[in-house]
């Protein structure tokens, strides 16, 4: 079993750029995501990346604003959020899986963080 601990969350306002933090201990070469839960909406991808080394996935909806990456060293992954919008404004959850493959369905992901809140005001 993985763990994923958080780290990162709060409030900024629209344009400002906030980095998340997971770190995942139990076990080493996961590929690990983050998923948005937006109030009233379900959860989405957001990003992953594989223990492998390979280039992040990303969804249409971020692509150019933020950015995933891995230090392998920490078992830990950092998502760079710039030019942030309100409609970013969501409860952001790190996963894991097994596989190599850094998928982008949700059910692929067997481990989950408890959420960091990220609140952008217009």
């Amino acid at each position: 079993q993985v763990q994923l601990v958080e780290s990162g969350g709060g409030l900024v306002q629209a344009g400002e750029s906030l980095r998340l933090s997971c770190a995942a201990s139990g076990r080493s070469f996961v590929t690990m995501a983050w998923f948005q839960e937006a109030p009233g909406k379900e959860r989405e991808f957001v990003a992953a990346v594989s223990w492998t080394g390979g280039s992040a996935v990303y969804a249409d909806s971020v692509k150019g604003r933020f950015t995933l990456t891995r230090d392998n060293t920490k078992n830990t992954v950092y998502l760079q959020m710039k030019s942030l919008k309100p409609e970013d404004t969501a409860v952001y959850y790190c996963a894991a899986r097994s596989g190599a493959l850094a998928t982008m369905v949700i059910d692929d992901y067997k481990s989950w963080g408890q959420g960091a809140q990220v609140t952008v005001s217009s």
